[in-house]
């Protein structure tokens, strides 16, 4: 098995689930987690953390990724903590567990514009 890189996971389109599918085995998310840096396993989901710029930041990049979600018709947990502190959850409800749904749209979040917290 070849494990798809960042770019081709962010050509991909996300499926409709509605259940009846297993998900993916820990060996298949920890494969597929190489090609997305930054993303961790929490529990049956996939997580990613950003410090930007500003609370207003935080809530744009949200509302980019909300329409991105939509597009897809796969939608993510979204946290906002500390006012700059974002967090991004993927997991497929109706299987309860990680589908390549997940990392389809991790990829493509990864490419949605944020202004991140300068580091000086």
């Amino acid at each position: 098995m070849t494990t798809m890189t960042a770019e081709q996971l962010s050509q991909q389109k996300c499926v409709p689930c509605e259940g009846g599918v297993p998900a993916l085995s820990l060996a298949e998310v920890e494969d597929r987690l190489h090609s997305l840096p930054g993303w961790r396993l929490n529990g049956p989901r996939i997580r990613k953390e950003w410090i930007v710029k500003n609370f207003v930041e935080g809530v744009e990049f949200f509302e980019r990724i909300g329409e991105l979600a939509e597009v897809e018709g796969h939608h993510p947990d979204l946290h906002l903590v500390d006012y700059r502190n974002v967090a991004v959850e993927i997991w497929t409800h109706a299987i309860r567990g990680l589908s390549e749904n997940d990392f389809i749209l991790a990829a493509k979040i990864d490419k949605v514009p944020v202004r991140l917290k300068s580091s000086g």
